[in-house]
């Protein structure tokens, strides 16, 4: 998902004049202190926080909204570029995992539009190995805090209303962190197997031991097969019983994780799918991350598999 994710920038080329012209309205709206600010989260994570901080002042458009569908197929057509273009605030994940927005955004420059690279605000370099950054619970609220102070300079006379909101996100997420605190102590050094490093922050904030080698998950992730003694050893984790969870990428599936999955049922090990896209409806940001750590809290108690959110 990371260097074979695939994504087609899809008749962007045709676009240079909707670019222009959208782009054209978007000056003309942070011109108007008044105006609703147009905003656009590259994964609906993000645009939900963006939607969270800024509230009745925002309109916010997600790139990547569908939890039923394989980012790796994901394409920017012409209406993203376009809605990208107009937007006077974007939020994109960066570590290569959304260069598309990087070339809508070269596409239709704009110097009053804001942007927040997630990887640049966490001061990540280029090689961090794991993009999947919204699973970390030290990246939203830096994430909340970017988004308030530019959304505090589009809109100065709202400045305040957008920090007070800050505050109560950073507040929401206690319940999360207080059952990835709990599950830590509960559950120590719980081993899993993994498919892809969707989950691995979160894993690894909870205190788990992540068996699978890195570079299976890597190779899952890119699209590339992975070695004969990789999968070997992950299949070992579950005919051998030395996991007590599996957690997969719910949302990219092939032959080889589906493989993953029939050994996990016949050896009785639950199974906890994880998604790169927020689940909707009935999840928010915080609701979201809080329902993964209590799937994974009723694999380890319960032997509960939770496949889907």
């Amino acid at each position: 998902m990371l260097l074979s994710r695939g994504i087609k920038f899809a008749a962007v080329a045709a676009t240079v004049g909707l670019l222009g012209s959208a782009c054209s309205s978007a000056v003309s709206n942070t011109a108007d202190p008044s105006g609703t600010i147009v905003a656009v989260g590259a994964e609906n994570e993000y645009a939900n926080v963006i939607s969270q901080i800024g509230g009745k002042y925002v309109q916010v458009t997600a790139v990547e909204s569908n939890p039923n569908t394989d980012p790796h197929s994901f394409e920017a057509s012409p209406s993203v570029a376009q809605a990208v273009s107009a937007a006077q605030l974007i939020v994109q994940n960066g570590v290569g995992y959304d260069t598309y927005m990087n070339k809508i955004e070269s596409a239709s420059p704009n110097s009053a539009r804001k942007v927040i690279d997630v990887q640049n605000l966490l001061g990540l370099p280029d090689s961090t190995p794991n993009p999947h950054l919204w699973y970390s619970p030290n990246t939203m609220p830096a994430v909340a805090k970017a988004v308030a102070s530019d959304l505090g300079k589009l809109r100065p006379a709202h400045a305040a209303y957008f920090n007070a909101r800050m505050r109560t996100f950073d507040s929401s997420l206690q319940p999360w962190y207080q059952a990835i605190a709990q599950f830590k102590a509960a559950y120590p050094g719980t081993p899993v197997a993994v498919t892809e490093p969707v989950g691995d922050y979160m894993l690894q904030a909870a205190g788990t031991d992540i068996l699978t080698p890195f570079t299976l998950q890597a190779d899952i992730m890119n699209g590339v097969d992975p070695s004969p003694q990789d999968i070997a050893l992950e299949n070992s984790f579950f005919t051998d019983h030395k996991i007590k969870v599996f957690v997969y990428n719910q949302q990219v599936t092939d032959s080889l994780t589906e493989s993953f999955l029939k050994l996990a049922s016949q050896n009785g090990i639950p199974v906890v799918g994880v998604y790169e896209t927020m689940p909707v409806p009935g999840y928010d940001y915080q609701s979201w991350m809080l329902a993964e750590v209590q799937a994974m809290k009723k694999a380890v108690s319960e032997k509960i598999s939770t496949q889907k959110l």
